[in-house]
C-alpha cells in the first residue's frame, strides 16, 4: 500500500444472471487488509493526519467491525498509532478474530457499555474522548464523514456512463453518497441497507452534492448487520462455487441476494446493465461462521 493510500488499480468481473449483465467491480482487491470502501473511505482521512501531526487516530466499531480492522491495519501500515472504541463488554481477544487482529496491528481499544456507545456522536462524549487522546483525529463509525466521501467519489470511473444500476451495500451510507456524486445521468443508484435505519437517508441527503435518482432497499437485511439465515449463507456459497467471487454475510452477500431476487421479480428488468460495487467486508467471514457452529448452522465455505 502507498503511504498516501493512492488508487489507480480497477478491477471488472461480468457476469450474467437471467439475461442481465452484472459487472462487479472487486474493491474487495484493492488491498488484502484495507479492502473495498474502507481503503476508500481511509484515504484522505489518513493523509489529512499525515499531513496535519496529529498523534493518532480514534474511531468507533463493534467487536467484528470492519472499519475496526482496517483502520488498525492502514494506521499500522503508515506507522499512525490508533485507538478502537469497542461497543459492548471487554472480550478475549483470542476469541475475536477482528479484535485479535487490530490489536496485532497496534491498535489499543478502550471498551465501553452499548448505553454509553449509543452516546458516541453526542458533543459531550466526543470531548471526554479527546481529552482522553488530546492531539488524536476522531473518525466517526465506520470511517464516514467528508473526507471519506471525497475518497468513495473515486470509484467510479469517467467511462462508467452506461449501465441503467449502480450498486452497493449501505451502513453509515458514506459510501452510496460518494457514488451518487459522481454517477452519471439516466443511472439509478441502489444502495442495500444493512439494518432498519431510516436516518441513513439523511446522512446520504446531506453528503450528496446532486440529484441523481436513487433509493435505499431495506428488503434484505434480515433485520441487521448480523442477522443471517440458511438462504443467505448457501446463496454465498453457491455464488462463490459458480463465480468463484466470495461475498460476506453482512454487506456484499445481501447486496447480491438482493439483486438476484430484484431480477427474479422483475424489479430489475431483463436487460439491464448493472455496475455492483463489491466493498469488502470479508474478514467477517471468520468471525460469522463461529458464530454459525455455536449454533449448528450452515457456514460460509470459503477460507478468508
Amino acid at each position: 500500500m502507498q503511504s498516501n493510500l493512492d488508487c489507480t488499480f480497477f478491477m471488472d468481473q461480468i457476469i450474467t444472471y437471467k439475461s442481465v449483465e452484472i459487472t462487479i467491480r472487486r474493491d474487495d482487491l484493492l488491498h488484502p487488509f484495507v479492502s473495498g470502501n474502507k481503503f476508500r473511505k481511509l484515504k484522505y482521512n489518513l493523509e489529512h493526519i499525515k499531513n496535519n501531526d496529529f498523534g493518532g487516530i480514534v474511531t468507533f466499531g463493534g467487536a467484528f467491525s470492519n472499519h475496526i480492522a482496517a483502520t488498525a491495519a492502514a494506521a499500522c501500515l503508515q506507522e499512525i498509532k490508533s485507538v478502537g472504541i469497542i461497543r459492548g463488554e471487554e472480550l478475549n481477544k483470542s476469541s475475536n478474530p477482528t479484535l485479535q487482529f487490530a490489536s496485532d496491528n497496534g491498535m489499543e481499544f478502550l471498551f465501553v457499555s452499548r448505553e454509553k456507545y449509543a452516546l458516541r456522536n453526542q458533543p459531550e462524549f466526543i470531548s471526554t474522548i479527546q481529552k482522553q487522546y488530546p492531539n488524536y483525529f476522531i473518525v466517526p463509525e465506520g470511517g464516514s464523514n467528508r473526507l471519506a466521501i471525497l475518497g468513495c467519489e473515486e470509484i467510479l470511473t469517467a467511462s462508467d456512463n452506461n449501465f441503467d444500476y449502480i450498486t452497493c451495500a449501505c451502513g453509515t451510507g458514506a459510501t452510496i453518497a460518494g457514488i451518487i456524486n459522481k454517477t452519471p445521468d439516466n443511472t439509478t443508484v441502489l444502495g442495500f441497507a444493512a439494518l432498519n435505519d431510516f436516518s441513513i437517508e439523511d446522512s446520504i441527503k446531506n453528503w450528496s452534492t446532486n440529484n441523481k435518482t436513487w433509493q435505499l432497499i431495506y428488503d434484505y437485511n434480515l433485520g441487521g448487520y448480523a442477522k443471517t439465515n440458511d438462504g443467505l449463507i448457501l446463496f454465498i456459497n453457491d455464488f462463490f462455487n459458480k463465480f468463484e467471487i466470495p461475498l460476506d454475510p453482512v454487506y456484499t452477500g445481501k447486496m447480491f441476494y438482493g439483486i438476484f431476487d430484484m431480477i427474479d421479480t422483475g424489479r430489475i428488468a431483463q436487460g439491464s446493465r448493472v455496475l455492483a460495487i463489491h466493498t469488502g467486508g470479508l474478514q467477517g467471514i471468520k468471525g460469522m461462521n463461529e458464530i454459525l457452529k455455536k449454533k449448528n448452522k450452515h457456514i460460509i465455505n470459503i477460507n478468508y
